[in-house]
């Protein structure tokens, strides 16, 4: 039985369609084709059920994922076995959502970067679902949500920590600090995040049970956007209190006090069950997990 074709099928598994496999893995869609054939023969067994442009994992399928994962997690132990006294290094593939990739993942990888110069840094940024697939699939090592918390014996948390929503506008204005009615604020020009952002989804559930709603005049995925424009005096946002905190500081927003119930989300660093955790993703968990007691 090939790695390279365990590699193979839990790729095409990942992403229900040879072609997306076939392009991740560098491969002819018909050499993704042949690997799963020998596999399938080899275990006496139809992997997979093809239907139309997608396929699909049968019930044997479904229970070799936990086989193959298993054999995937003890060759990348071998092949890392002698490197347990050396500066990991090699590839670390880390999913975000935005937020994430914006204010909290630079500091993380500068700091990282100068703790081991040989590590290949890759991130990308998505939604929290979007993400989750992608680690299934292999495509990333560790994924860094936002979000309603992940309980779940699939996703093993390496690092988990409360985090407040709040309502933020210009700093400088000369304003008496009071509580403001949600039907007040409402009324303002509201720069918000798209709506793939879970802690947008909860703004509007909380405005829903009052019968009201936002009408942003801006919605954008970009949170350093959305600040950029509220230091320039642009209305008011609802943005992660992580992804403000210099400017808070600073004096160049402030934040709005509301009679609206406060929102917490959960940042929580996540990887998929039975992944092999390399040399570099343990600099990385063990970092993140120093810099939470700080």
């Amino acid at each position: 039985m090939e790695i390279r074709n365990i590699a193979t099928f839990l790729k095409v598994a990942g992403t229900q369609n040879f072609s997306k496999a076939a392009e991740q893995l560098g491969y002819s869609q018909s050499a993704v084709t042949v690997q799963i054939q020998q596999l399938e023969k080899e275990l006496d067994t139809q992997l997979f059920e093809r239907i139309g442009k997608r396929v699909y994992l049968t019930e044997k399928g479904q229970e070799f994922v936990f086989y193959a994962n298993e054999i995937m997690r003890v060759t990348n132990r071998a092949l890392d076995f002698s490197k347990k006294n050396s500066v990991p290094k090699g590839t670390l593939r880390i999913g975000g959502v935005e937020s994430i990739c914006t204010a909290l993942l630079p500091d993380l990888i500068l700091k990282l970067h100068k703790l081991c110069p040989e590590i290949e840094i890759v991130i990308k940024s998505g939604k929290t679902a979007d993400l989750l697939d992608m680690a299934k699939g292999n495509d990333l090592d560790l994924i860094f949500t936002l979000d309603q918390k992940i309980c779940n014996p699939e996703w093993p948390c390496a690092m988990q920590r409360t985090e407040e929503i709040i309502f933020v506008t210009l700093g400088k204005e000369r304003q008496e600090k009071r509580k403001i009615q949600i039907q007040e604020l409402v009324q303002e020009p509201f720069l918000l995040t798209e709506r793939g952002a879970a802690y947008h989804y909860e703004l509007e559930r909380l405005l829903s049970e009052r019968d009201l709603r936002i009408s942003p005049v801006l919605e954008i995925g970009n949170t350093e956007t959305i600040i950029n424009l509220l230091k320039r005096g642009m209305g008011v946002s609802f943005l992660p209190e992580f992804t403000v905190r210099k400017e808070l500081k600073r004096g160049k927003l402030r934040q709005l006090d509301t009679d609206l119930p406060g929102v917490k989300m959960y940042s929580q660093l996540l990887h998929y069950k039975n992944k092999w955790i390399t040399p570099q993703m343990q600099v990385f968990i063990d970092m993140v997990k120093g810099e939470q007691t700080h």
